[in-house]
């Protein structure tokens, strides 16, 4: 037998790819070890690391990250009220961070030399997790098969991969049960590629699989309580069901069951990826849904105008970062302290309805709110002077008024050149 050219540990699902890539490598000479993340998906773990130890697999690690998903990424990346492209809740870009750390930690513990993944060529995933892997690692090596030689010349599309699957007698599913592409976790699944590659041709119901369709959903609505303690969501209450939680995987679970109850958070969209190729996804994001509207309701009532101004433009740039793979970077540490100092006493709770596809923000209270109601009451003063209005407007008219004077002079002197 010939030496083994180190090891490699490989970010695993248990789905054609990956299981195809694991016996690959090891035909390669590697000696694989086998990760599978549990981020919330709905996925047999039990079932995949038998799989993987049957391919060939010297070790699996079954890791359950989704208290720390929720805790140090979800909440986080919606305090920022981070929104890619002004619409996706970046559902599969918040997850890859999280993923990524976990692989390299385990390849130090391993003392492993590489780290692979199943991400193709033409996508975000691919850029995610490598630049994710040289910030945490700089000195690891990284195997991408689908951007190697070799492997594409073997594997030139499916039919290839499921050939070779059945070389070796690797277990595969039905490969048109569902013909398009998902990613799933806690936060959100995806749907792309496949046949909806059209974005001229409408999904199909049944795409969706974690939202109620709207004629299906309750004609009564649930309202919630959502309480936030510096930006962050601390306790969801539902009075009329006197179900309360506070833990965050619990709760941030709750807002998930709730909002897909409610067929809340679909989202169809074109979007550009970070690899210059524009694609069509298909998103459901209900808990996420919820957490957006009730977070962007409380600053309304807590957060300084000017402050809120800087904030929404940094928000921007912290969706982009994270869409595009950035989230160990410099400048990302960067705008999340900005992010953070913005939302110190970002206190208070907000009834959100939940009906028919929406969040609805109804009511919002907060011990440190800047509202004044006496300042905002058409019958009393509340310590504002109507008067001083005046003056501020003609200020402000200045610049107006003269911007007017020499347009007009401006018209007037082409004319008479005329």
């Amino acid at each position: 037998m010939s030496p083994s050219k180190g090891k490699v540990v490989l970010a695993y699902s248990g789905g054609l790819d990956t299981s195809v890539i694991l016996k690959w490598l090891i035909e390669e000479g590697y000696e694989v070890i086998a990760y599978i993340a549990d981020v919330g998906q709905d996925e047999d773990f039990a079932a995949a690391q038998e799989k993987a130890i049957k391919v060939g697999a010297s070790k699996v690690y079954v890791e359950d990250l989704k208290e720390e998903f929720v805790t140090d990424y979800i909440f986080p990346a919606f305090k920022a009220n981070a929104l890619y492209e002004g619409r996706y809740l970046l559902g599969t870009s918040v997850a890859r961070p999280i993923i990524a750390k976990r692989q390299i930690e385990i390849a130090e513990k391993e003392k492993a030399q590489f780290v692979s993944h199943g991400a193709t060529g033409k996508g975000n995933d691919q850029v995610r997790f490598e630049l994710s892997y040289y910030a945490l690692k700089p000195d690891i090596k990284v195997i991408a098969p689908w951007k190697s030689p070799e492997f594409l010349a073997r594997f030139r599309g499916r039919t290839d991969m499921i050939q070779y699957a059945e070389q070796y007698g690797i277990p595969i599913k039905a490969s048109r049960a569902k013909p398009y592409s998902e990613d799933d976790n806690l936060l959100h699944i995806s749907h792309e590629a496949g046949i909806l590659e059209d974005p001229g041709s409408a999904c199909a119901e049944d795409v969706y699989s974690r939202t109620t369709p709207l004629l299906d959903t309750p004609n009564s609505p649930d309202i919630i309580s959502l309480t936030f303690e510096n930006g962050i969501p601390v306790k969801v209450a539902n009075s009329a069901t006197e179900r309360t939680e506070t833990s965050p995987l619990p709760l941030f679970m709750y807002l998930n069951e709730l909002g897909s109850k409610h067929g809340i958070g679909r989202l169809d969209m074109v979007e550009n990826r970070f690899v210059g190729i524009k694609s069509r996804g298909v998103y459901e994001t209900p808990g996420g849904e919820i957490l957006l509207q009730a977070h962007r309701d409380l600053e309304g009532l807590v957060m300084d105008r000017e402050v809120m101004k800087i904030r929404d433009m940094l928000s921007l740039k912290v969706a982009e970062l994270i869409y595009n793979g950035f989230w160990f970077s410099p400048e990302f540490e960067f705008l999340m302290q900005c992010i953070d100092a913005s939302q110190v006493g970002m206190d208070g709770t907000v009834e959100v309805q939940l009906f028919k596809g929406r969040a609805y923000p109804i009511a919002r209270t907060s011990p440190v709110a800047l509202y004044d109601p006496k300042q905002s009451s058409m019958d009393e003063s509340g310590g504002y002077d109507q008067q001083d209005a005046a003056g501020f407007i003609r200020i402000n008219a200045v610049r107006l008024k003269n911007h007017t004077r020499v347009k007009r002079k401006s018209s007037q002197d082409k004319k008479k050149a005329a």
